[in-house]
């Protein structure tokens, strides 16, 4: 824990959960503290270290959102309404976030709602790590007064009268809360609520490459956003090419004239500084921005910075046989469109396994000199898991003459193997021992099928179907 010096005492300004369970809180003098527990551990704070490290936690939260704003002493807003898809989801960025920070060595409660009220409640004294939209009033209500960023003295003036938990509060006539306990209560009430709006400044480093618009009058149509969208992506690649860069990612922020921030954020396949494509991939992401009474202020910040290595560019109707394509454009407006996620191709993995012979990578990773073998015919379709199924063969190590599969019989006209493939011993003991044959099979109607046995029936083995199609 840490203590702090105020008005020549010597106060606990933090304390952890054992100290927590010893009966020790913020605020309690070291006297105090040490005369409950004789063998307290005390550490001098030092605010101004915090507050740097805060600011330097804050600038790395900005992966997850251009809208982040520190919240000290121990805090981070960050507003992931238009980035959390880049994430497979908000739980999925949650997930990503607080391992990252346990790796650091630092301990994290994060949550997600409407409100960056409800979220502050939530985070550090609910049980929940994501509100559903409208449920803020319900997530909040068995809370502690606490939760509702009350400076100490209400909290304390709220407790002699006997009001703990936020549903107590909100039970209360509103005109005699404000009069005896001043309006921060209700302020900080409505906020957490929903009914007050809170506004959330950005917090970007000034070198970070942006270009900004600022109107006399506001605008909230489509098409008035879209020319905003287009003058902004002019002025930041050229900003961007004086700077020998290109854009990776991309944070478009709009603030309402309310006061509220509107964000969406897109990822490129590449380093990009062409007007033209990021206009149009930013327009994709208009239906995500709530306009309002209207929009004041625009910025575009390349948030994800990268090197552009200048290539030669091939005409179209001079290019080569096997001469490079550019689909960067393409892969982009797909993934804006269906998600980064899902727009992947396939790289071999050398791998016995026909399962793990295949992964995942991103749609413009550079290729790698490792191939397939040509020599090994595989189904057109192959399943990630193998599927069981009921076959007879009339030998051990004869194909099936007949199988079912999904509830259908089908019979084999024409077989072809075994091929054995073996585990892959370096693995795991528990592939030792792991043998599969495989055969290609053919059913009369011309269906082909990939299917193998793991070990001899007598031995436990049984057949299993792994692809369908042309091998």
């Amino acid at each position: 824990m840490t203590a702090l010096v105020q008005s020549r005492r010597r106060v606990l300004a933090s304390v952890d959960e054992a100290a927590a369970s010893a009966g020790l809180s913020p605020g309690m003098t070291v006297t105090h503290a040490q005369s409950l527990v004789p063998d307290l551990t005390v550490f001098d704070a030092r605010p101004d270290h915090d507050e740097t490290d805060l600011q330097k936690l804050s600038l790395w939260c900005v992966k997850y959102s251009p809208v982040v704003t520190p919240n000290p002493p121990d805090g981070v807003f960050i507003d992931v309404a238009g980035s959390a898809h880049l994430f497979h989801g908000e739980a999925a960025l949650l997930e990503d976030m607080c391992a990252f920070l346990h790796t650091l060595g630092i301990s994290a409660r994060a949550a997600i709602s409407d409100t960056p009220g409800c979220s502050w409640a939530v985070a550090r004294y609910g049980d929940a790590k994501i509100v559903s939209p409208g449920r803020s009033s319900e997530a909040v209500a068995s809370l502690p007064v606490a939760a509702l960023r009350l400076a100490p003295q209400t909290i304390a003036s709220l407790h002699d009268v006997g009001i703990d938990r936020v549903a107590h509060l909100c039970s209360k006539p509103r005109a005699s809360l404000k009069l005896r306990f001043g309006g921060e209560v209700l302020l900080r009430l409505d906020q957490a609520l929903g009914s007050a709006a809170e506004a959330l400044p950005s917090l970007i480093p000034p070198e970070v490459p942006r270009a900004e618009c600022n109107f006399a009058e506001p605008i909230s149509t489509p098409e008035d956003l879209k020319r905003v969208i287009d003058k902004l992506c002019e002025d930041l690649c050229a900003d961007l090419e004086a700077r020998g860069v290109g854009a990776r990612r991309l944070d478009l922020v709009f603030v309402r004239v309310d006061n509220i921030t509107q964000a969406a954020r897109i990822g490129l396949s590449r380093p990009y500084r062409e007007p033209v494509h990021l206009g149009k991939l930013l327009a994709e992401k208009l239906d995500l921005i709530d306009p309002g009474l209207g929009i004041e202020t625009a910025t575009l910040i390349a948030s994800w910075v990268e090197a552009v290595t200048e290539r030669q560019t091939v005409g179209r109707h001079i290019g080569t046989d096997g001469a490079d394509v550019d689909v960067s454009q393409l892969v982009d407006t797909l993934g804006v469109r269906l998600g980064q996620n899902k727009v992947f191709r396939l790289a071999p993995v050398e791998s016995a396994l026909p399962e793990r012979a295949v992964r995942r990578v991103p749609a413009l990773h550079p290729p790698q000199p490792l191939e397939w073998p040509s020599k090994l015919p595989r189904p057109s379709r192959l399943f990630p898991h193998p599927e069981k199924i009921e076959a007879v063969a009339e030998l051990p190590d004869h194909p099936p003459r007949l199988f079912i599969w999904r509830n259908i019989r089908h019979r084999v006209a024409k077989a072809d193997g075994p091929e054995r493939i073996h585990g892959e011993w370096w693995v795991g003991e528990s592939e030792t021992n792991l043998i599969r044959d495989y055969y290609r099979i053919e059913t009369p109607d011309g269906t082909r099928f990939w299917v193998f046995r793991d070990g001899a029936v007598g031995q436990g083995g049984h057949w299993w179907l792994h692809g369908v199609g042309e091998a």
